[in-house]
């Protein structure tokens, strides 16, 4: 990492890493860019597709960035019969495109699946995360040594900015939730453990088997085979078995970890899943007897991800923060994404979620293509971020998501930029979603893979 990047990316251990103007950093984020595609144009096969194509040779201005940034699309761009086929060959070079480090050749009749192509291409130093793929193909996002160590660190300083918790190794987590095994999830359970679990204790294991890389492009392909009508009987019978195993497996544990925390209540404890299993495990708290007055003034909360489609009463937030005794100032939110690797902790005044110095905002109309002006109240557009920290991979990407943003200070006194906690998809919202730039990104990966 070049040092006008450094510069920034070493805020991470700072207290005002938030409460710095957009103005006052504006200059030296256009530098740190520009430095960043200087180190990568030659290296990210794509970014240099995408240079050429803006006839770029050095980023002068934000608006100079938004022409080098790469749709959240890029990251799904791999035809789907490289996964159906087992074609790791092919794979690893469409990888490839996107990464900053060589993805070498591998030994195809060595490779016994995708986790095993995941574990291999570990071993090489390449990290690779997939999104859930819920509504459609998995992203497969490749990272670094490095970027797993960032991780890590930042993590826990954006959980105790936003939580008001001190990492003191004094409280016991309970994760409430199945967890994607993933080189990126791996890394910050092994920080949030290190910061915050009492050693005197051991940390709540939730008794449901972990998803793989594997477990989730499977069920992509299947799910895929079947509206085609190409699956194979017995796909479907392996995959209804397991899915039956896995949900008894979630319904049991329950019960288990609603009794665990009865009978943790006395200490501090950190709770985090999602809202319908935090839910599910309150409600059976609270039918065994117990409540808030039972628990802990001192847990802590982190929510990650909505309701996932989850039916659940309108008071179900109120329910979960009372059920363990979560007061306002413990309840920790952050919004990001699988392709950055900073987040945006939420202020407890302001209820707004804030950029770091190193996470540059590049807000943009709807279509994707062009830099909103900046005013001097809050807007709307398309989110894109340029995330300094990333290392294995290129840092600017636009999202899908539609936010507002406001670049003046904010209730809470931080002077950075910050988003209204009212973040939607766009195809949530419309139905579909369209990136300007994303056929001719998908056209250049497929080309070259």
């Amino acid at each position: 990492m070049g040092e006008a990047a450094a510069k920034l990316t070493r805020l991470v251990g700072s207290e005002n890493r938030y409460d710095i103007a957009f103005e006052d950093v504006r200059a030296a984020q256009v530098e740190a860019m520009n430095e960043r595609f200087q180190e990568r144009k030659d290296a990210i096969k794509l970014v240099g597709h995408r240079a050429r194509e803006s006839n770029l040779t050095e980023i002068r201005s934000h608006e100079d960035a938004v022409q080098l940034l790469l749709p959240h699309t890029a990251y799904k761009s791999y035809p789907e019969s490289f996964l159906s086929g087992e074609k790791w060959d092919r794979l690893g070079k469409w990888l490839d495109t996107v990464a900053t480090y060589r993805v070498p050749p591998q030994d195809v009749a060595s490779i016994h699946g995708i986790d095993d192509w995941v574990e291999k291409l570990e071993q090489g130093g390449h990290y690779v995360s997939c999104s859930s793929g819920t509504t459609g193909k998995s992203a497969m996002l490749v990272a670094s040594k490095a970027d797993m160590e960032w991780c890590k660190k930042e993590a826990v300083a954006a959980y105790s900015w936003g939580s008001g918790v001190k990492p003191a190794q004094d409280r016991i987590i309970f994760g409430m939730a199945p967890v994607a095994k993933v080189a990126r999830n791996d890394a910050t359970g092994e920080a949030y453990t290190a910061a915050l679990q009492d050693p005197n204790f051991e940390r709540f294991v939730y008794p449901v088997p972990p998803i793989t890389v594997g477990g989730l492009t499977n069920m992509v392909v299947l799910r895929k085979s079947i509206a085609d009508g190409t699956a194979k009987p017995e796909d479907i019978a392996r995959y209804e078995a397991t899915s039956a195993a896995r949900q008894k497996a979630v319904d049991d544990a329950v019960g288990i970890t609603a009794q665990a925390l009865i009978e943790a209540r006395a200490n501090k404890l950190h709770v985090s899943g999602l809202w319908a299993g935090l839910y599910n495990v309150a409600k059976a708290v609270r039918d065994l007897g117990y409540s808030g007055k039972d628990f802990n003034a001192d847990n802590s909360i982190y929510v990650g991800g909505g309701l996932k489609r989850a039916v659940l009463p309108d008071n179900y937030r109120e329910f979960v923060y009372e059920t363990f005794n979560i007061q306002p100032d413990r309840n920790y939110q952050n919004y990001s994404m699988q392709e950055m690797h900073s987040g945006m902790p939420r202020c407890q005044k302001g209820g707004r979620y804030h950029l770091p110095a190193w996470l540059v905002p590049l807000t943009l109309n709807k279509n994707g293509d062009e830099l909103l002006p900046i005013t001097k109240n809050e807007f709307e557009g398309r989110a894109a971020f340029f995330d300094l920290s990333i290392d294995g991979r290129w840092g600017g990407v636009i999202s899908g998501d539609k936010i507002s943003i406001d670049f003046s200070p904010c209730a809470c006194g931080a002077k950075g930029p910050s988003v209204r906690d009212n973040v939607a998809r766009y195809s949530d919202l419309e139905g579909d979603d369209k990136i300007g730039c994303a056929g001719t990104v998908d056209a250049y990966v497929r080309g070259v893979a």
